[in-house]
């Protein structure tokens, strides 16, 4: 009985050491016979995308003869393309463990990334350098001594095709693995606008207009980010999603494909029970199984929940705990119900209201695989969608981890509109919600004798919920003490705020509009904002608010 291959993603040693394998060589053709340039292949994660692709690199690739690789698989009976094997220079990277806390250190990561695949082809470049241009030798020389400028290292890959395609008299391959991840990680860590800024000319420089160096290129990942982010200006590239029925069959197992593993494994009886719990994945008009999760089963013969914990789940978390309406949808897809929805196959991130965008969240969910369409339809442009959750193992993720996150965010809707108006600096918005909550959940006596502590607490209380922001309280800045200060821990472009309270004084019979005139005068006479100016936050609002028993009024300074 072969071993299953838990985890090992390296298609050479899975052939070489007989791990199981169920044959994608197909793939292989299908690539060589598509008529795009370009082919972005979106999938959700832990469903084969690496393995894939590192089969295209080892049979593409002219530094290896890798023929014995695939004498037994589907490909070998393909004459047409086995005349494609052993002849390209391949360009390989993923960047699958790109997740830095910042742009610097995510771009020393991709910097020793492509050092990397400048190194793959040390041999090959050395015996043509001397015949290249003086520019081009300074700028290999430069590339593999960590010289090299950030403008270098964007246009760097095309630069390797270049150098690859004179080496070898052939035009080159680029496999890319996992493109989006450091993209998903800048959103959420702050950086996003400069890592786009970065990939937007590191893909261009390489894919667009370099036919006399690029045979084809394959990218992967789990989200197709939208044109306008990353790939605008290539007009070469063809993207097979979720919705498409290219490539449909080659990520993930069909249920002929399964039927044969259980068979290997004695296992036949239980097809029922594992359609059940792993089965469902809709890619263009093919049911496809959960790869991981089948490997898994089968390599124990116990049922449980094996994909739920593979990955973060962030941007899906900051998606759901804003959305208004998804927990009443959560009870229709609990119950085995559908509900219709749009689904966008272009993912944008740079929407200033992203987070509270039904559209983006269940696209998210559809293409990441927690759900799946069982009618579909495409109307005006659009892709009308009836989604249910996939299977049951997705049942858990959705009854257990989706659930609670709404459990801890959903008790207070309120609260995050408040929370986003401070944020976005909408003052009005912000004046009327917080004029609310004060009303309605401070009391009497709290309030009763205008303590300007009791308001503070509550305010405090409130921005604690502001998970990515620093919030600093009366702490010296300029000439005196800022009541409060709340600043993003990340992204210094994030709007920074100083806050002034005040309550009236009723002993000098102080009006509402001499209390916020006075608070703000304080915030100027006392030079708080130069205190954030200094910490290098470049967007401030400073504001006063005042308080008179149940009633709020804001300022801006």
């Amino acid at each position: 009985m072969q071993k299953i291959p838990i985890g090992i993603s390296d298609f050479k040693e899975i052939i070489e050491e007989n791990f199981y394998y169920i044959d994608k060589s197909k793939l292989i053709a299908e690539v060589i016979d598509n008529g795009a340039k370009v082919i972005l292949l979106p999938r959700p994660r832990r469903f084969g995308k690496t393995l894939n692709l590192g089969m295209l690199n080892y049979f593409f690739d002219k530094s290896e003869n890798n023929k014995e690789l695939f004498k037994k698989l589907n490909i070998a009976q393909n004459s047409d393309a086995m005349q494609h094997c052993h002849t390209y220079p391949i360009i390989y990277i993923t960047f699958k463990d790109v997740k830095e806390q910042s742009i610097e250190a995510s771009r020393e990561k991709i910097y020793a990334l492509i050092r990397e695949a400048f190194g793959k082809h040390e041999k090959s470049i050395e015996k043509i350098i001397d015949t290249c241009s003086k520019e081009d030798r300074d700028n290999y020389t430069n590339i593999i001594n960590r010289k090299a400028s950030h403008t270098l290292y964007e246009n760097s890959f095309k630069f390797l095709s270049k150098l690859l395609t004179k080496a070898h008299n052939q035009k080159c391959i680029i496999l890319i693995d996992e493109y989006d991840t450091p993209i998903q990680t800048a959103f959420l860590k702050g950086y996003y606008e400069e890592m786009v800024g970065f990939f937007k000319t590191f893909m261009g420089a390489v894919l667009k207009d370099n036919d006399v160096n690029l045979y084809k290129a394959v990218l992967t990942g789990i989200l197709r980010i939208s044109k306008e982010s990353i790939f605008s200006d290539l007009n070469n590239i063809k993207v097979y999603t979720l919705l498409d029925n290219p490539f449909s069959d080659k990520f993930g197992f069909t249920s002929s494909e399964v039927k044969e593993m259980l068979k290997s494994y004695n296992l036949s009886e239980n097809f029922e029970e594992v359609n059940q719990w792993y089965n469902g994945y809709k890619i263009g008009e093919t049911t496809i199984f959960n790869p991981w999760s089948l490997l898994n089963y089968s390599d124990g013969g116990a049922f449980d929940i094996y994909w739920a914990n593979t990955s973060s789940n962030d941007i899906i978390r900051i998606l759901v705990e804003n959305s208004d309406g998804f927990r009443d949808d959560l009870k229709y897809l609990l119950k085995g119900e559908t509900v219709e929805k749009v689904i966008n196959p272009n993912i944008t991130f740079k929407d200033r209201d992203f987070n509270f965008n039904e559209e983006m969240l269940y696209s998210f969910l559809f293409f990441s695989g927690y759900l799946k369409y069982t009618s579909k339809a495409f109307i005006k442009g659009k892709h009308f969608c009836h989604l249910a959750i996939v299977n049951i193992e997705c049942q858990y993720i959705f009854e257990n981890i989706i659930s609670n996150w709404i459990s801890e965010k959903f008790s207070n809707p309120k609260l995050r509109v408040l929370l986003k108006s401070l944020t976005d600096g909408d003052l009005k918005l912000f004046e009327k919600i917080f004029s609310e909550f004060v009303r309605d959940t401070l009391s009497f006596y709290d309030t009763g004798k205008n303590v300007e502590s009791v308001y503070h607490a509550f305010f405090l209380g409130l921005l604690v919920n502001l998970s990515d922001y620093e919030v600093i309280s009366n702490k010296e800045a300029g000439y005196g003490r800022v009541d409060i200060i709340v600043l993003h821990k990340e992204d210094k472009e994030k709007l920074a705020l100083v806050i002034e309270l005040k309550t009236i004084d009723e002993f000098e019979e102080e009006s509402k509009e001499k209390a916020l005139i006075s608070a703000v005068k304080q915030i100027e006479e006392k030079a708080y904002v130069s205190e954030v100016q200094k910490k290098g936050y470049k967007h401030i609002l400073a504001f006063g608010v005042v308080f008179d028993g149940k009633r709020v009024w804001v300022m801006e300074g």
